[in-house]
Parts: C-alpha cells; sequence; structure tokens
C-alpha cells in the first residue's frame, strides 16, 4: 500500500500487570485508576498471525513493555494457539525480541527473525513441538522480509547492503561524511538452502545486485524464478518509480516485467505459474493512495485488469488454491476487512469474508485458504486470536492475553453518523465518559487521525498510547474521533476531497460532529479541545488560528509550515501533490492552509509535543509554532523526546506524553 499514513503506528506494547483479576473501581481512589503507566505496564499486544498450512495450529506475537530501571523499550515473543482453542502456550523465551513468525511449507518448522545473536535480526528456526530454536543465517546485515520457498529447500530474503570495508574505515577515521543523494545502501535479495539437521549458519547467496531497491517479493511455483517489486532509490518519496522484475532463484539477469509508469507493487504467482497478479495505480502515482488488480498472462503479457474494490486500495495476500480467486485486505469504513476478488476481469464483484463487528488485523490463510485466522478487537475487546471458516465466516475467539488488565467496565463507545456542511455523511467512533448520565454535559476532546488518510476504528478503548482513552473518559471527558473527508476506508473520492483544502472542509466536517453533540445537550460548549499526531498536529495547530471554541490544543508532531515542511521533510513530494503545486508556484495557497501564517489571532494554550528524530515532520515545525505562540503571549509549552521518530516508541516516553496532555487538560478544562 503506497499511501502515506502520517501518523505512525503507536507500539501498545506492555508490561504484564501484577494483577491476577479485574480490580474493582469501589476499591481504588479513582486518580489511581486507568493511569497511563499502568495502562503501558500492563498491557499485552497481540500481533499478527501465521497459521500453520494445515490449519491446525496458529502463531502470533505478544508484545510488552519494559519500564524498570534502564530500560525503555518493549520485549516481544511468540506463541502458538491450536485453532480448536484446546492447548495455548509461548513458543520463544528470553531478554531479545523474537517476531515474524513462518511456516515452513510441510508445516513441520517455525522460523522467525531475531537479534538475539547480536548483529542485527537474522532468521532462526524452531521444531514447535520440541527444541530449542537455531540460527539458519549469519548475514552482514540485518534481515528484512523473507519467504520459503514452496518446495520448503530454501529461505529467500531481502536485507540492505552491509557496510563495505572502505566505508567501514571511513567511519572508524571519522571520514564519514555524508553527500546528499550519494553512496546509497539499497535493499537487495538473498537466498540460501535450509538444512534442518545442520549445526551451523547457512551459505548465503546473493540473488539480486545493482542501484535498485527492492521491497516485496514472490517464489514462482516451482521455485526457478523470483518476482519482485523495485524502486530506482532508497526512502519512501521513491515508491511512484517502483516497477516489476524477475530473476533466476540462484541468481543472474534481472528481467523488467512490468512497468507501466507508476507505482506497480506486490508480484503474486498463480498456483499454476501461469498469471502474475500485482497491484498498480496504472501509471498515475498520487500520495492520497489509488490501486487496482492487475493480472498479466506471463505467456503472451497481455493484462487484465479486475474488478472495483471498496477503497480503490487493495492489499493482496494470497491467491485460491484453484486459481479461481485473488485474496486481499482493504481498509472498509471503520473495519479492516478480507476480501475476494474473482479473476474475471473488471465486471467481477467482489465477496467480502470478514463480516463482524469491530476491526481485524494480521490475517493469515490455511494452504487451502479455508480457514482464516487473524487478530480482533472491539470497543470493548482487547486484541486476540480468533479463527473463522473461510466460506462461511463465524469467529471463534482462541486467546484472552489481557485476561485480568480491565480496573473498571470499559467506556461506553459507537460509531455515530451525521451531516457535514455540504451534506457529506461523516462517519466517527464516539467514546463517552465512563460516568455517563443522560441529561448532563461533558467537556469533549476532538481527536484528529494522522494521515490524513488514516482512519478511526471500532478499536479498543482502554489501549494505552500517547492518548489513553479510557483514561480521558474516566476523567469525564467525551471524545470525538471523526474519519472527515480525505479519510481511508471510503473509496477514491471521499479521500481526494481535501485536495487543496487541508484545513477547510475537513476542519467543518470536524466541527458539525461537535455542534451535533452540542445540540443534543451531552456536551458543554464552553470545555472543548483537540488533540492529534501528525496530520492530527497539523490540525491542532491550524484549527486554533480559525476558532476559538477550543479551550485547549495539543499538537503532537504536527505540521505548521507547509513551505518550510516540503523542503525538510523526507517526502518533500508528499505536500506539492496535496496542493497541486509546488509553494514557489502558489505562495498564497500554501500560506493559507499554513498555522504558522495565521497565527496572530491565536488564543487557545497550546502543548507541543514532538520526536527529535522525526524526520516525517521535522522537529523545527514544533519550534516554529512554539515560538510564535511564545512571542504572541499565548500560554504554551514544548517537550521532545530524544531517539524517537515519527512515534513515540518508548514505553516511558509514552507515559509522559500521556500524563502532560492530562495535566495540560486539568489546567485549561476542568479548571475552566
Amino acid at each position: 500500500m503506497k499511501k502515506l499514513l502520517f501518523l505512525t503506528t503507536l507500539f501498545f506494547y506492555c508490561l504484564t500487570g501484577p494483577l491476577a483479576g479485574p480490580v474493582l473501581a469501589q476499591e481504588n481512589n479513582s486518580d489511581e485508576l486507568w493511569t497511563p503507566e499502568y495502562m503501558v505496564e500492563n498491557f499485552k499486544n497481540v500481533g499478527g498471525t501465521a497459521i500453520s498450512p494445515d490449519g491446525e495450529w496458529i502463531a502470533f506475537t505478544v508484545s510488552e513493555s519494559r519500564t524498570e530501571g534502564e530500560r525503555s523499550d518493549y520485549l516481544t515473543h511468540i506463541h502458538l494457539v491450536h485453532s480448536d482453542g484446546t492447548r495455548q502456550f509461548q513458543l520463544t523465551r528470553g531478554d531479545v525480541s523474537a517476531g515474524n513468525p513462518r511456516w515452513s511449507p510441510d508445516g513441520h518448522y517455525l522460523t522467525f527473525t531475531s537479534a538475539r545473536g547480536g548483529d542485527g535480526n537474522q532468521v532462526w528456526m524452531i521444531d514447535p513441538f520440541g527444541g530449542e530454536a537455531w540460527q539458519l543465517t549469519e548475514a552482514e546485515g540485518s534481515v528484512g522480509r523473507y519467504h520459503w520457498s514452496n518446495s520448503g529447500s530454501r529461505i529467500a530474503f531481502t536485507m540492505v547492503d552491509p557496510l563495505c570495508e572502505e566505508q567501514r574505515r571511513r567511519q572508524r577515521e571519522r571520514e564519514d561524511v555524508n553527500v546528499v543523494d550519494e553512496d546509497l545502501r539499497y535493499s537487495h535479495i538473498y537466498m540460501f538452502e535450509v538444512d534442518p539437521q545442520g549445526n551451523k549458519p547457512a551459505e548465503i547467496q546473493r540473488v539480486t545486485e545493482g542501484e535498485f531497491h527492492v521491497g516485496n517479493f514472490d517464489w514462482s511455483p516451482d521455485d526457478q524464478t523470483i518476482a519482485f517489486d523495485h524502486q530506482d532509490r532508497p526512502g519512501l518519496e521513491h515508491w511512484p518509480t517502483t516497477s516489476i522484475s524477475t530473476v533466476p532463484s540462484d541468481g543472474g539477469e534481472v528481467a523488467e516485467l512490468i512497468n507501466l509508469g507508476g507505482g506497480d507493487t506486490n508480484p503474486l504467482y498463480s498456483p499454476d505459474g501461469n498469471y502474475l497478479a500485482f497491484t498498480t495505480d496504472n501509471g498515475n502515482p498520487r500520495w492520497p493512495g489509488y490501486d487496482v488488480i492487475m493480472v498479466l498472462d506471463l505467456s503472451d503479457r497481455s493484462m487484465i485488469q479486475l474488478g472495483k474494490t471498496h477503497d480503490d486500495e487493495p492489499s493482496m495476500m494470497k491467491w485460491s488454491p484453484d486459481g479461481s480467486e485473488i485474496f486481499y485486505v482493504e481498509l472498509h469504513r471503520t473495519s479492516v476487512d478480507l476480501f475476494a476478488m474473482p479473476v474475471t476481469g473488471e465486471d467481477a464483484q467482489h465477496r467480502q469474508i470478514t463480516d463482524a463487528p469491530g476491526r481485524f488485523s494480521g490475517f493469515s490463510l490455511s494452504g487451502d485458504a479455508s480457514l482464516v485466522a487473524a487478530v480482533h478487537q472491539d470497543f470493548d475487546k482487547a486484541p486476540d486470536v480468533i479463527v473463522s471458516n473461510v466460506a462461511s465466516f463465524n469467529p471463534t475467539r482462541l486467546t484472552d492475553i489481557n485476561a485480568g488488565y480491565e480496573q473498571t467496565e470499559i467506556a461506553r463507545a459507537e460509531v455515530i453518523r451525521y451531516e457535514s456542511f455540504d451534506g457529506t455523511t461523516i462517519e466517527a467512533p464516539l467514546i463517552y465518559p465512563l460516568d455517563y448520565e443522560e441529561g448532563k454535559q461533558y467537556p469533549v476532546l476532538l481527536h484528529v487521525h494522522g494521515g490524513p488518510t488514516g482512519v478511526f476504528g471500532e478499536t479498543y478503548v482502554a489501549l494505552p498510547g500517547v492518548y489513553p482513552l479510557q483514561k480521558f473518559a474516566a476523567e469525564g471527558y467525551f471524545i470525538l474521533r471523526p474519519n472527515f473527508r480525505g479519510s481511508g476506508g471510503y473509496g477514491e473520492d471521499f479521500r481526494f476531497a481535501n485536495l487543496s483544502d487541508w484545513g477547510y472542509g475537513d476542519l467543518e466536517d470536524m466541527k458539525a460532529g461537535l455542534d451535533k453533540l452540542i445540540e443534543e445537550g451531552k456536551v458543554d460548549p464552553d470545555r472543548q479541545a483537540i488533540m492529534g499526531w501528525s496530520y492530527g498536529g497539523f490540525m491542532s495547530s491550524f484549527a486554533i488560528t480559525q476558532t476559538d471554541r477550543f479551550k485547549a490544543s495539543m499538537m503532537g508532531a504536527g505540521v505548521s509550515n507547509l513551505i518550510s515542511m516540503t523542503g525538510t521533510s523526507d517526502i518533500p513530494g508528499f505536500l506539492p501533490a496535496y496542493f497541486e503545486s509546488e509553494y514557489w508556484e502558489n505562495y498564497e495557497r500554501h500560506m493559507r492552509h499554513s498555522a504558522i501564517f495565521n497565527v496572530e489571532n491565536v488564543t487557545t494554550p497550546t502543548l507541543i509535543l514532538h520526536p527529535e528524530e522525526d524526520v516525517r515532520v521535522p522537529i523545527s515545525q514544533g519550534h516554529e509554532m512554539y515560538v510564535a505562540l511564545k512571542r504572541l503571549g499565548v500560554d504554551t509549552k514544548m517537550v521532545t523526546y530524544p531517539r524517537q521518530p515519527h512515534g513515540i516508541r518508548e514505553p516511558k516516553f509514552t507515559i509522559d506524553a500521556a500524563e502532560r496532555q492530562l495535566d495540560w487538560l486539568k489546567q485549561y478544562i476542568e479548571q475552566n
């Protein structure tokens, strides 16, 4: 999926708590319930699934925070659960994380990646029903994507070019200057033979080399060829140069196969090897994102485009064993669902596999595609592993990883729908105050998602993170989370509806939701606040230049100046695409939509949170807003987080950011 989600996924990996069962609210001081520290240190995050070829077992990951002493990180390990729910156990252990589980084609072994060897991620293998794991690779760099061959005799993986001896010498001798856009390190494909009886790491063979950067790849059914997508240079900015090529699996000449002039990605061989499916923008790469599924006939190089998908951004998983359908995952309003598309051309009608309240992620299919495993959550249900028949979806919940985590009931939540100023229908998850009483007015938090093509779904209210929603609800807040125009999940037209319009039509969509709650008597109009990360941070800075309705703003890693952002971000093509011009071609448009050029009337107290190593939205964006507000005499505070990229990764910083926002609200909303 090529579109950018400005809001990088925040990692809700947390430490196992000491509680053996639920804690009753009346046994605790309310200030001690659902604290950010409690949530981060007691919640366990369930990762993606890998169902065995025979459908008997499901591997998945569980991540927990470590905050004791000098630690501030997450530990991830692999667990197994039987598909009938009768048996469950933790498979990997130790002080170093293990992830990315993959079954061997015969289902006898499970591989995973781990840095337990000390030099970046390597591939390890284990007999899941007895014995210790052993290391399969000892590559010079860190293993990225990896896939078993269909016969199970080999594994191919991607790896960024390791430093050569000359580059290491320059590092040692402090001569390692960087020339921008030169001395690039590309990702390439490597391969090795799998010997289950081996007692030492395998010999690694390089498969591709050259000045191109490999992304996704797939083995042909006979294991003789690897199809892969690649872009001209490393970095997200260069996805519009992505095309698809093939290479003999033991190395050799690379042959370009597909180049439609934009982003051609995710090659997937049909079971008989006669066709190759891929996703493409048909030579029209656009940042808000648009893709179709195309099928190439490898015998005559003819192509057919398959039917329209719900959101026009499918992410393919696999072909059906008989080659008649392609399974794919896609945003679907407030959910993420699994679909199947018949391979019959543009008139094909997809069928929806998953159909249940809540939100799915981490899908995997059994070898015969009769069973699907996934991670499922709902407003009042923590993420856990489910399994179902594909033909008749009826999910069985197999795990209860966070038993004992909930301190009180989970706040009530629902998806509401309302009309915006121009009649556009907007959906928004709405979380109620934990102690909600009909007829009483409460303060409200407008929570703005990132992207702007992100989307708020039916996710567990008590997830920990920078925005601890359950804690906000426990403090007596409504939380409105609108999927405004520009959001994903509602189709191409809706996703493109905010071009050249950031901060105006989308802000009106949000205000309409707030006004609805005020008109219904639920919300106190004098106690409104706004918060968000990335695009949500942009809106938290821009909205307060347009209205004084918000009594507090909390700007997380947000854009304040579209002009300086374009010249300092790692994706300089992003804003010109959204604003349909370079800033020097239309200064007025870029200034009109920048908080920094409209800041003179701001009176809203603003808390600014920004990671120090953010290359997506550089920290200068936060500094510009902070300095302007200080010079205007507006109450403001800026907090920066060392070592963090666009999203906060360290649990202690997650706790800090959440607590600072709670304090900001107490100062400017609760005391209002």
